[in-house]
């Protein structure tokens, strides 16, 4: 039996989406799981406790368990400090694989976290792993600077993951090229492996029809910044370009979809306070809406009601929610930087910009909006790039050819010890 053990220690599956923790990850083992399933894999999801409510093992979909480690108190921690819990989480996943005599094909690991405890239960039980990353410390560094609250050792782990890995996922070019010149990972067990959307959650949807149901302007150009309200996703530069565009008379609504909850205070989020205080600054105000955390069940209609998604973040390992607003049809606009520029086609399904540079994102705004039949062009393009390289069913496949590679490799050195 092809049984998987993803480990995931700060971003589970069942979490809510849209914190200062949850986004893109969490989508990527959910989406992972459900689709290696269909494709014969029995899964079981590690994730770290952090509710003394939750069981320790929830069945939660045919095929797929999730699996609650006891690793520091049973409650929320930011990740930053939840490494000094990782060796508790190796011993109780370990004594989880040994009391239920689990044998696992392979260990896939989610983030250097969950890295350094694949390293460990590899040496311990000698069970093959391979990781995704889903961001490097290096890079952070580089942007985060002193805010990165992340410890000093990260990067010599990473490092450590990199040698000791079987395969490792890269999820984009400019990701297989930071590992190779950061990290000096051996190119040959790199495979790059996209991220993907999903058809049942994701597909074009009547822009009018989408804005009677939000309660939208239905005669404005309406654009869309959704995701984590974090400084680093550069919500601030879509601010500042909104404001560009008014002191050009190009009147838009910017829509602000993210947050740790649908019912966002300046009182309870600094990030928020001080995006009200750029659009206050900015005298654009009133046409900035701050919608707060929205259901996933909500978002086909957010991308769909808007007539451009931006996302311009200071860097992006990869980034779903391009792939998610063009699956609805809308055409992006996206920094130049990481994921983004892979996923996004400049000139095709929207353009590229340099991140921290809100007059050329206005310029690129202007363009569009300004001209329906490019907009609607790119809308077409952008859902047809998006069906062809970036669906989840394209991810597994891509995934289960690598699981195949680790145990071929196996079975290689089995036979020379031989």
């Amino acid at each position: 039996m092809n049984r998987i053990a993803l480990i995931s220690e700060h971003a589970s599956p069942l979490a809510t989406l849209g914190g200062k923790d949850s986004g893109g990850q969490n989508v990527y083992v959910a989406e992972l799981a459900k689709h290696l399933v269909k494709k014969g894999y029995v899964i079981d999801i590690f994730t770290r406790k952090d509710s003394r409510h939750q069981k320790e093992v929830v069945s939660w979909l045919p095929g797929i368990n999730v699996i609650h480690i006891k690793a520091g108190p049973a409650k929320d921690i930011a990740k930053e400090e939840l490494f000094q819990h990782m060796p508790q989480f190796v011993s109780q996943m370990v004594s989880f694989i040994n009391s239920n005599r689990i044998d696992y094909t392979l260990l896939h690991a989610n983030f250097w976290m969950s890295g350094w405890v694949a390293c460990e239960v590899k040496k311990l039980l000698s069970i093959p792993f391979v990781i995704t990353y889903h961001a490097l410390g290096y890079v952070r560094k580089q942007h985060q600077k002193e805010a990165d609250k992340f410890p000093e050792c990260r990067i010599d782990v990473e490092k450590r993951i990199a040698l000791e890995a079987d395969y490792i996922v890269a999820e984009c070019p400019q990701d297989k090229s930071d590992l190779i010149n950061f990290y000096q990972a051996d190119h040959e067990k790199i495979v790059i492996i996209p991220c993907g959307f999903s058809h049942e959650e994701f597909f074009p949807i009547n822009k009018e029809f989408a804005r009677k149901k939000l309660k939208l302007p239905l005669d404005e150009k309406i654009i869309l910044q959704l995701g984590r309200m974090v400084p680093r996703k550069g919500i601030d530069n879509v601010i500042r370009a909104a404001g560009i565009l008014k002191r050009q008379h190009v009147k838009t609504t910017l829509l602000v979809v993210g947050g740790d909850s649908g019912d966002l205070s300046s009182s309870t989020c600094p990030e928020l306070a001080r995006l009200k205080d750029i659009s206050a600054s900015e005298e654009v105000s009133s046409s900035v809406i701050f919608a707060g955390s929205r259901g996933r069940d909500l978002l086909k209609f957010y991308y769909s009601a808007a007539d451009i998604f931006i996302t311009t973040p200071w860097y992006e390992p990869f980034g779903i929610t391009p792939l998610e607003a063009m699956a609805c049809g809308t055409p992006v606009i996206g920094a130049n930087v990481g994921g983004v520029k892979y996923s996004v086609a400049d000139g095709e399904t929207g353009f590229l910009v340099p991140p921290h540079d809100p007059l050329a994102l206005a310029g690129k705004i202007k363009l569009l909006i300004e001209d329906d039949k490019l907009l609607e062009d790119m809308g077409k393009n952008a859902l047809k790039r998006v069906n062809t390289l970036f669906t989840w069913d394209k991810v597994a496949d891509l995934t289960a050819s690598m699981y195949d590679a680790v145990k071929k490799d196996l079975c290689k050195k089995v036979r020379k010890v031989a």
